[in-house]
């Protein structure tokens, strides 16, 4: 009997979350410089950190021998979102916190109830608890709140939802989840995950936190990974009540967030003029990308984040291709889409490398 037996059978099978290929591996495994590979996989900023963020970050280095502290962090976020600061609960990216969630309300004998084509972390989460997961049929590629309200089980605590979604890039407008959050019941927690949330036109946008009042158990959780361009550094949090932001704090690691990415997340939120040059980027350079896979003859979702998700039939084979020339993009496979490949946006020159490369992936 091997060591491993002695997990759990529901960690046991857990598949692995697999990451977007880093440049060195490829650079390793295609025998290419670094500088030719261009990575356009895993929905980073392409402008990078904010000049405020990284001045915070060498800054903040001179006390790196001191344990973090959140408060400064916790009281910006909840006082420019009209918060307790006992409402805002930081995470290693927002990746933890969602993690957090399941910790805190899914166990053994309980469900949680997330859409077909969503994050990947939502299962993972869910099945290192112990919990059932509950995949609903996605509606056009993305959420089908009708299907997931009657999705729910008495055995029920934690909804999944992704806006806009990953990897499809698929938006629900507002006044459809409020509506979704009415017919749920008081005792299951629904988590919106708004990672994208800054990609979203300003009219398009509606601030879910003020709904915290109304709806307790709601949790919306958002990033500093994308278009704040700290993936690295791993910063998130949550906005919720009092009381499920108590049961987070309860199960979260101590300094659990490090001093760096705190200190550059604070620098990051004032970066305004950051962040109105990389939604432009963005917008400009999605406008690139679609009108490069229509001349292409291929079928995209339309997408509200910083990336576009098309057919490419043999999905497979057409990124192997895309490998050998050096450009990294995503296959999702595993989101069950094996059709389809999801591509950041980058800057112009990655944008057009990309589509150079991808005509020759498909003539191949």
């Amino acid at each position: 009997m091997s060591i491993a037996s002695q997990a759990p059978d529901y960690v046991r099978a857990i598949s692995p979350y697999v990451p977007g290929k880093p440049i060195t591996e490829l650079a390793r495994q295609m025998g290419l410089p670094v500088e030719r590979i261009v990575k356009l996989a895993s929905n980073e900023n392409p402008l990078g950190m904010s000049p405020k963020a990284r001045a915070a970050v060498a800054q903040a280095i001179d006390g790196i021998e001191r344990y973090p502290d959140q408060f400064e962090l916790i009281a910006l976020l909840a006082g420019r979102l009209g918060l307790a600061p006992g409402q805002v609960v930081l995470g290693n990216g927002s990746n933890d916190v969602l993690d957090l969630v399941a910790r805190a309300f899914l166990a053994p004998g309980r469900s949680a109830v997330f859409s077909r084509h969503a994050f990947a972390v939502y299962p993972l989460a869910t099945l290192t608890t112990g919990a059932e997961c509950i995949e609903v049929p996605a509606r056009q590629f993305g959420h089908d709140l009708e299907a997931m309200a009657a999705a729910i089980r008495p055995d029920t605590r934690v909804v999944w939802i992704a806006n806009p979604n990953n990897p499809t890039g698929t938006f629900l407008p507002y006044p459809e989840l409020r509506a979704f959050l009415g017919r749920v019941p008081a005792e299951v927690v629904v988590v919106l995950d708004e990672a994208y949330n800054e990609y979203l036109p300003p009219a398009l946008r509606e601030d879910a936190t003020a709904w915290l009042g109304e709806f307790p158990n709601l949790v919306v959780t958002r990033t500093f990974s994308k278009i704040y361009g700290l993936a690295g550094l791993r910063v998130g949090f949550a906005a919720a009540s009092a009381a499920v932001a108590d049961l987070l704090n309860r199960v979260r690691q101590p300094f659990n967030v490090n001093n760096l990415a705190l200190a550059a997340a604070q620098a990051a939120l004032d970066d305004h003029l950051f962040l109105a040059e990389s939604f432009e980027l963005n917008r400009v350079g999605m406008e690139q990308i679609v009108a490069g896979l229509k001349r292409l003859g291929l079928e995209h979702i339309p997408s509200h984040g910083n990336f576009v998700t098309f057919r490419a039939g043999d999905a497979a084979g057409v990124n192997q291709r895309l490998l050998r020339e050096g450009v990294i993009v995503r296959p999702i496979a595993g989101y069950g889409m094996p059709e389809h490949l999801r591509v950041t946006i980058g800057l112009e020159r990655e944008n057009a490398r990309f589509l150079e490369a991808l005509g020759v992936a498909l003539a191949a």
